[in-house]
């Protein structure tokens, strides 16, 4: 949960913050509703929910976080600072997604599950998995299109 929380909000620190919140919501709902039938599945969709939370309010506070490598006296190289951006613009572009379409970008992409393990976590078919797949990576790749140059 933190590897992934950390790649999506791109810092230890937020998703330090993104594990608290899925352990609080974990306890209130187990004392306000039956059992989890895959406990895994929820701790994985929750924490992805809380780290998508975390960049949306970011954007709405207009603030934006150092990156970790900043943090030393040494300066951050040219292709470092590209890499970077392309993460920020990156996050930026997940936030504008709708909470599905970004589960299934991060399962798929982020914690490298099959189509059919997506599938089966999340109880649809395969074959909406990837359509919704596909439909997000031209999203993506649409807004990233400043990054990507001509690779798009």
């Amino acid at each position: 949960m933190f590897r992934t929380a950390c790649r999506i909000t791109g810092n230890a620190g937020d998703a330090e913050d993104v594990l608290q919140t899925v352990f609080l919501r974990l306890l209130r709902r187990s004392r306000n509703a039956d059992p989890l039938e895959n406990i895994e599945s929820y701790l994985r969709r929750a924490a992805i929910n809380a780290a998508l939370d975390v960049i949306r309010s970011r954007q709405s506070d207009q603030t934006v976080p150092l990156p970790e490598e900043s943090s030393g006296l040494r300066p951050i190289a040219p292709a470092q600072a590209d890499v970077s951006g392309l993460r920020q613009a990156l996050s930026r572009a997940m936030a504008h997604l709708k909470p599905r379409p970004a589960e299934i970008f991060v399962l798929r992409f982020i914690e490298g599950l099959s189509n059919r393990e997506i599938s089966q976590a999340l109880g649809i078919s395969q074959v909406r998995v990837a359509v919704i797949v596909h439909r997000t990576r031209l999203q993506l790749r649409k807004e990233l299109r400043p990054y990507l140059g001509d690779r798009s």
